[in-house]
């Protein structure tokens, strides 16, 4: 169990998917033009992150290696379809707003990542558990971002007005208002000295900045197997400095005997 409260703390805090690793930037930015829009969007992806997460842990001895990625992505495909068919059914003001965001959830780099980092190499219970935390991480970041938009561009919360209409921004409910919404969270984020993906001690991004090697939507262990390798080519180029150094004494040293001998 505490494995499985590690995992909801993980997806909710330690590696936010929005404010600490800034993935899935597209629908976040898209979609999050009221706090609505925000949590059906979140509530919609943690949905299918608990569902793919589980039939993939279920599966994972069963898919072969060669052809998990396609099989992956056919049991994402699958639940976001029963998604949306329940969205057209019963909230299709939703399933409007959203529009083709919804059927995009099959390609997010979360889900898919999840499955790769996560459920294909994890037993049932945490790998659900660890959906839960990473849809619930992702539904307050794109909540959150709903809000704010709403709040200065049409002066309400969750579609109740608070805010006089001579007091709206139009500009932040646009596309270039998702931008500076996500900019100035980010700021605070790293005033207050918060983890993210723009605020790693030494400079680096949160992931370790190398594509190459990505193994996934998993920074944590990414960065640290980024910093293995660095260590391990350090410690390679030191010990070849050492042999070189080690050489040149020793070509030194039989010179001067070979030079004392002729003497």
């Amino acid at each position: 169990m505490n494995s499985c409260m590690e995992r909801l703390k993980n997806g909710i805090i330690t590696e936010n998917p929005t404010f600490v690793m800034m993935l899935g930037m597209c629908p976040t930015l898209a979609v999050t033009s009221s706090a609505v829009n925000g949590l059906g969007m979140g509530l919609s992806t943690t949905a299918v992150l608990i569902m793919s997460n589980m039939f993939i842990s279920l599966l994972r001895k069963v898919i072969p290696d060669k052809v998990r990625i396609p099989a992956y992505i056919v049991i994402v495909a699958s639940f976001v379809t029963v998604i949306q068919l329940l969205l057209k059914g019963f909230v299709p003001s939703l399933d409007k707003a959203l529009g083709v965001y919804i059927p995009l959830i099959v390609v997010n780099c979360i889900i898919l990542g999840r499955a790769e980092a996560y459920a294909s190499k994890n037993s049932v219970l945490p790998s659900i558990f660890d959906g839960i935390g990473m849809g619930l991480g992702f539904t307050f970041g794109l909540t959150c971002i709903g809000i704010c938009r709403e709040l200065l561009g049409s002066g309400a919360i969750f579609g109740k007005t608070v805010i006089p209409e001579s007091f709206h921004i139009t500009f932040f409910v646009l596309a270039p208002g998702a931008f500076l919404v996500l900019a100035f969270l980010t700021a605070i984020q790293n005033k207050l000295k918060l983890p993210s993906a723009t605020n790693v001690p030494g400079g680096d991004i949160a992931c370790g900045g190398n594509c190459a090697e990505c193994i996934g939507c998993s920074s944590v262990a990414n960065k640290g197997l980024i910093e293995a390798e660095r260590a391990a080519a350090k410690a390679a180029k030191a010990q070849a400095a050492k042999e070189a150094a080690e050489k040149a004494k020793a070509a030194k040293a039989a010179k001067a005997a070979a030079e004392k001998k002729e003497d």
